[in-house]
């Protein structure tokens, strides 16, 4: 199974980068574990680990800005997740209102 070939770390998590299929922008960079992962692929919408709560959090949940998966990718070193979605409800993905939670830029500009 493909699963057990994917390289989690000491904490037992692999980064997920979310991407929109539409338009190819990146909208954030979140934390999966197996049984996230293993949720995100019965249920077809995005699941995570939340670092600082300590436990599996449903994008959208309480938002309304749920994930559709259409895609997930894993690296070359089978250490990386690329999750293709449509996002949904008002196409905010960033918990500060935001789409992207690549809002900002060191060089100084802010990008919409």
């Amino acid at each position: 199974m493909i699963l057990d070939d994917l390289k989690f770390n000491a904490d037992g998590l692999i980064p997920a980068i979310v991407q929109d299929v539409s338009d190819n922008a990146v909208l954030m960079l979140a934390w999966m574990n197996r049984e996230s992962l293993q949720r995100t692929l019965e249920s077809g919408q995005t699941w995570f680990w939340s670092r600082s709560r300590n436990q599996l959090w449903h994008k959208g949940e309480e938002s309304g800005n749920v994930q559709e998966v259409r895609d997930i990718l894993y690296d070359c070193d089978e250490d990386a997740l690329l999750i293709k979605v449509e996002q949904g409800g008002d196409g905010v993905a960033c918990h500060t209102g935001q789409r992207s939670c690549f809002y900002r830029s060191l060089k100084g500009s802010t990008h919409d």
